[in-house]
């Protein structure tokens, strides 16, 4: 590709030499210029930014998002041009504990720079070592790696083998070697996940340990982009508001929220990291039919398919509670199909939503059972969410919202139906 370029810019320079008449590029040439991730290429650094948008660096050159072509990088972060001599950049990540906003920083050679907004902060490029003290020059990769998925809020820097743990809070280093890993070009935390980018490649590691599990390396093609003939879960397309239909929707105690769908589910609080779906049977491998109703309760999830119930305890995975699947009469005390469910912040009942009727379980009863049995001003609801903002009502592509499970039960008519927005599902508008 840089063989290529040069090309160009030589025969450029022998026609304004010779006088002859210069045509400027036309956009099929301009095209076959840029650099093509799908042919497998080495990426220099990869980061999110504080919307959500994930960039992948290689020379002057990035790719916003999973999909499209190549841009400058300068079209995006303005200083990355020849008044600084950024051909490129060593690293990149998202820092989310600075205070009172997001940072991007970028690393070249022996200096960093901070954005925030895609502005250069001012008094920026620094030395590394006046925001990062202990960490090295002419690093291969950086990822942030929070409190609870490390054992402080810290930066990983690569170098080699090497691996330098920023303390954010201490401002102290510890170096590990990893000569397990490959050496990492780039790296990126996606989904509570981190991965290490070598080559066309990436491998999924243990940000404390470094561990590897399961068979790696993988071709980034099939995850994290996309491409012809490859695919995974890259080629993704996020539903328009107007044609979304869902199944469940339930947030759980550790504050992840997931909405089903046929046999997949989405995380609606990692959408800065982009919105990915997955089957149900990659966190939930027993559920293998699509769900009815999901909800959360004491550090565990439950969900509702055909007359079953299935409890998973809530963890850094999801693991069946030994003993279930068990009938809905057994665990609840009900009968019949199951429009929706829902829990309320800091309550210990459960509404069933049945046609017309909403029956309140109490969680905390041994055995369970139909505590009221109140009228529903409508019927055949998809899904049901309670939160601190009241709760929600799907059906199709429309919402109701209600402030109190009484006020829903005393209604005696629907309110005006409201239509679903990006900032409620992460659809497109």
């Amino acid at each position: 590709m840089e063989l290529l370029t040069k090309t160009l810019f030589l025969c450029l320079a022998l026609a304004l030499t010779n006088g002859l008449p210069v045509q400027p590029l036309d956009a099929a040439a301009e095209d076959a210029a840029l650099p093509d991730r799908c042919a497998g290429i080495e990426f220099d650094a990869i980061t999110p930014d504080e919307k959500g948008n994930t960039f992948f660096f290689k020379g002057s050159h990035l790719w916003k998002g999973y999909h499209g072509a190549a841009q400058l990088a300068n079209q995006f972060f303005t200083e990355l041009d020849d008044i600084h001599h950024i051909g490129h950049v060593d690293a990149a990540f998202r820092m989310h504990n600075a205070a009172n906003h997001e940072h991007n920083y970028f690393f070249l050679d022996d200096k960093v720079f901070s954005y925030y907004n895609h502005t250069l902060e001012n008094g920026y490029p620094k030395e590394i070592q006046e925001d990062f003290p202990g960490v090295p020059s002419h690093l291969d990769a950086a990822v942030e790696c929070p409190k609870g998925e490390c054992m402080a809020n810290s930066v990983l820097f690569f170098k080699g083998h090497d691996v330098h743990i920023y303390d954010i809070t201490t401002r102290t280093v510890k170096t590990k070697t990893w000569s397990h890993l490959p050496v990492c070009t780039s790296a990126l935390r996606w989904l509570e996940h981190y991965y290490c980018f070598h080559g066309n490649n990436f491998t999924r590691f243990n940000p404390v340990s470094g561990e590897v599990s399961g068979a790696y390396p993988k071709d980034a093609r099939h995850y994290f982009m996309r491409c012809p003939d490859f695919g995974h879960g890259g080629d993704y397309e996020v539903p328009k508001c107007s044609e979304i239909k869902i199944n469940a929707i339930s947030t759980d105690d550790e504050g992840k929220s997931y909405l089903f769908s046929g046999s997949m589910y989405v995380r609606l609080d990692t959408r800065k990291s982009g919105l990915h779906s997955f089957p149900i049977t990659r966190s939930w491998k027993e559920v293998t039919q699509g769900v009815d109703a999901v909800f959360a309760y004491d550090d565990k999830m439950y969900m509702i398919k055909d007359d079953h119930v299935y409890i998973y305890k809530t963890a850094a995975h999801y693991m069946l509670i030994e003993g279930y699947p068990k009938t809905l009469n057994e665990e609840l005390g009900i009968e019949g199909h199951v429009d929706a469910t829902f829990v309320c912040p800091n309550t210990h009942t459960v509404y069933v939503l049945q046609g017309r009727n909403m029956r309140s379980v109490d969680l905390t009863a041994t055995p369970r059972a139909v505590v009221e049995d109140l009228p529903m001003p409508f019927s055949d609801i998809d899904a049901a969410l309670c939160s601190n903002e009241g709760i929600h009502l799907f059906k199709g592509s429309d919402y109701y919202l209600y402030e109190t499970p009484m006020i829903l039960a005393m209604s005696r008519m629907a309110p005006v139906p409201q239509p679903v927005t990006n900032a409620l599902l992460g659809c497109q508008d």
